[in-house]
């Protein structure tokens, strides 16, 4: 909502559990759906054909028993709002119209069958710096699109970025602004969200405007550059430190065959200072964007084009094992959840207090000192009021049950391996695709070879679980609205902790 009154008017206008303030024809009567395009934590996308046109379109369809409490309904409502504020912008995928009944809530917008950004590049073997700039360009104008009209995106990675059509000369758009937000000039916000990779430094400091998604496509570049992401760990409070540290890696291969030119624009768009960060505009008037000579046609390494393929295969796994897992998660387990607010909140306000936190922590079998606790309540209280609400407490929790348990470690696993032979095989990677929509041109030997370890062709389940485990969670969290969660593995790991030690093996740990 782009201010406190629309908030509140929206809530006040709307029936409870709806997420439109109004009444909507049904979808079934004006579309057919087709075959499944993709699958996401919160909804699923499917070809959809307009009956009185018979023109195609994309829809995605959300079921409202995902959308856990007020503050999901809202943010869903918001990214339709923004998708229409960005409507006539020619590098956003244009939506067409909603829907909803009791059970669903239906978006219709444009369809493109062109792939990911990274899979098409892979895709066509040769890609040069010229390339990366031409790309850049598109990636850049949308932002500067977003930030003209009061969007900031806060989700910028380059699954988000399809090409609208298989030919050669597709146009790349922007898609997914389930995190983004309408600002004001001047506004700072404090809520953290954003993909580990792609977060910039004020962030993680919960205070920041407009200028993150400057520092997001600016990683971008350096990913289509070099084929892999400037600030790496095995987990992600080690991506953090990095990010925090902000030093850039411009000496090994593929560097010292990039243009300086490019490496100057990199340097401007991960400045650490958001003040003096290059401007969106900016980035569009450099030399290396606008100056054919600059940026050479000249192919960039093999290498490159391997590490952009393994980067995009192990997008790809992770990203569907997500999926199960959120799928796998129970009213139960949530219900265990809400126990644990209730029983942390204990004068029943509906929020936690940081006294509240202390004892709850303390009862729990937690021996984390007061500074440590008084870190893990300001990361998990995202609106900086102090308190801990049920919504801010969910974000903060939910992580940890849906990747890190055993059991549903083992589900996710499970779902793979079909046969049931202790192993995920290729022709089971290449079905799992198929169930999820994400088409042909998955690079399959780049998914096991990433995972396979000791290099038996296969993927046993302790390699599954190291690299579910590993940090990087490219998927960009387990949803929109609880992507803020990974940024607060550290309180779920202290709540969870004796529940852990009590109920599961202690293999369960090896994080």
């Amino acid at each position: 909502m782009s201010n406190p009154k629309s908030r509140s008017s929206y809530t006040s206008s709307r029936k409870v559990n709806n997420v439109l303030p109004y009444q909507t024809p049904k979808l079934h009567d004006h579309y057919n759906i087709g075959k499944k395009l993709g699958q996401g934590q919160f909804g699923t996308t499917y070809q959809c054909t307009e009956k009185a046109t018979g023109i195609e379109y994309a829809c995605k369809t959300i079921p409202k028993r995902k959308l856990i409490c007020r503050e999901d309904y809202e943010d869903v409502w918001k990214e339709i709002q923004i998708m229409h504020h960005l409507s006539e912008n020619p590098y956003v995928v244009r939506i067409k119209g909603t829907y909803e009944d009791n059970v669903v809530v239906h978006i219709v917008m444009e369809v493109c069958q062109g792939g990911e950004l990274f899979d098409r590049i892979v895709q066509k073997g040769h890609y040069s710096e010229k390339k990366a700039a031409e790309l850049m360009k598109t990636i850049v104008k949308v932002v500067e699109g977003c930030h003209s009209l009061g969007v900031m995106h806060r989700d910028l990675k380059p699954e988000n970025f399809l090409f609208d059509s298989p030919h050669e000369d597709a146009k790349l758009k922007a898609t997914d602004f389930g995190l983004s937000v309408f600002y004001k000039p001047g506004q700072y916000l404090s809520d953290v969200v954003g993909s580990p990779y792609y977060v910039a430094p004020e962030v993680l400091h919960k205070y920041y405007g407009p200028e993150i998604d400057v520092w997001s496509a600016g990683v971008i570049l350096y990913i289509l550059l070099s084929g892999s992401p400037p600030f790496w760990a095995e987990r992600d409070a080690g991506i953090f430190k990095e990010i925090m540290k902000g030093k850039l890696d411009f000496e090994s291969d593929p560097w010292p065959q990039i243009s300086e030119s490019a490496k100057d624009l990199i340097r401007k768009m991960l400045d650490r200072d958001p003040r003096s960060r290059i401007k969106a505009h900016e980035v569009l008037c450099h030399p290396w964007i606008v100056d054919d000579n600059v940026a050479t046609d000249k192919p960039l390494g093999p290498a490159v084009l391997t590490r952009l393929k393994q980067f995009s295969a192990m997008n790809k796994l992770k990203k569907m094992a997500l999926r199960v897992i959120a799928e796998s998660l129970s009213e139960e387990e949530i219900g265990g959840l809400r126990q644990l607010f209730k029983m942390i909140d204990t004068d029943n306000s509906g929020t936690i207090t940081f006294e509240e936190l202390k004892h709850g922590l303390k009862r729990v079998g937690s021996e984390l000192m007061e500074t440590e606790i008084r870190t893990l309540m300001d990361a998990a209280d995202v609106d900086n009021n102090g308190t801990i609400d049920y919504g801010e407490f969910l974000a903060a929790t939910l992580h940890m049950n849906k990747i890190e348990r055993e059991e549903n470690l083992l589900a996710a696993f499970s779902f793979f391996d079909k046969d049931g032979s202790g192993y995920i095989t290729t022709d089971e990677i290449q079905q799992a695709c198929k169930d999820f929509g994400l088409g042909d041109n998955i690079s399959l030997e780049e998914i096991i070879k990433e995972t396979d370890t000791d290099h038996d062709g296969r993927i046993d389940y302790g390699e599954f679980a190291t690299m579910m485990r590993k940090g990087s969670n490219p998927a960009g969290g387990v949803g929109a609205r609880s992507m803020r969660a990974n940024l607060h593995l550290n309180l779920a790991d202290a709540l969870m902790a004796k529940a852990n030690t009590d109920d599961e093996s202690p293999k369960t740990h090896n994080q």
